[in-house]
């Protein structure tokens, strides 16, 4: 059992998925659960799964998901944010490797790896009687404190890179690599916003490449340094501090005038699949652009 500490936007499931995939465990799933995100009532069911007629809207019987990454990884992220009843059920899972599902006597063996990730100080949690000391000292086997990314900057190409294939291949772009000037402006940023900003910005410049390479003038325009990075890439009247979807909006609005409204041909001018281009046209609500 693992548990990981991280601060908001550091990359806490990028680490999470790294350690299932060089385990042993990598052959069988793993499994995120995002505990903020669901109240308390709704979490115990999403962990431990209920069985028909358990509570009201319970139609059918529900796996959860310690049953769903049997064999494999569970992450808990945010596990700062559970409530004490469902604190209690995961101590004794902790303890005997066990559970039940909502609504049933029979006892369930799994064995799950556990990875609990928290941007809190689960110590400040404890002291105030948030958190059970017990249920803390169980998940503190192994801890990992990853720092923001501005104090790790030689991890930023492996990373910026696996975001280039995603967003690349997302678009049907045909992006490879990235200028060893943007490279320095990427390398030379302070990264407020950690893995999402990067995340978001590499996002940003391959829908602005227009060529293999991400250049420096693709980059969003805080990261250069200045402002009007529409402007400075594809010619658009200027305009500061555009989200990276006003800008593809405003690329695609762009590329349909120019080409008579031919979706064949405006997909060639931006660098996208037609497909690609048919799902931004709907996402942006241009089908009749």
């Amino acid at each position: 059992f693992r548990r990981v500490l991280f601060r908001s936007g550091t990359g806490k499931e990028l680490i999470a998925k790294a350690i299932h995939q060089l385990s042993p465990r990598t052959r069988h799933p793993m499994v995120t659960v995002h505990c903020a995100a669901l109240a308390p009532t709704l979490l115990e069911s999403e962990l431990f799964g209920h069985e028909r007629g358990a509570f009201t809207g319970a139609h059918e019987r529900r796996i959860g998901r310690f049953e769903q990454a049997q064999g494999g990884t569970l992450f808990l992220d945010e596990i700062g944010e559970i409530d004490q009843t469902l604190q209690i059920k995961l101590l004794r899972f902790l303890g005997e490797r066990t559970f039940e599902r909502v609504g049933s006597n029979k006892t369930i063996s799994a064995d799950v790896r556990l990875i609990a990730a928290t941007n809190k100080r689960l110590e400040e949690l404890v002291k105030e009687g948030k958190f059970r000391e017990d249920l803390f000292f169980r998940l503190r086997v192994v801890e990992i404190v990853l720092p923001p990314l501005r104090e790790r900057t030689a991890d930023i190409p492996l990373i910026a890179q696996s975001f280039l294939r995603e967003f690349a291949k997302e678009n049907g772009k045909v992006v490879r690599s990235i200028t060893p000037d943007a490279f320095e402006a990427l390398m030379n940023y302070s990264w407020p916003g950690n893995i999402r900003e990067l995340r978001t910005a590499i996002e940003h410049a391959v829908v602005l490449a227009r060529s293999e390479k991400i250049t420096f003038r693709d980059l969003p325009a805080n990261i250069r340094g200045g402002t009007g990075v529409i402007a400075a890439t594809v010619n658009f009247p200027s305009k500061n501090n555009l989200s990276v979807k006003e800008a593809e909006k405003q690329l695609i609005i762009r590329a349909l005038k120019e080409a008579d409204g031919n979706r064949t041909l405006a997909a060639q001018k931006t660098g996208m699949s037609r497909r690609t281009l048919h799902r931004k046209l709907h996402e942006y609500h241009l089908e009749g652009f």
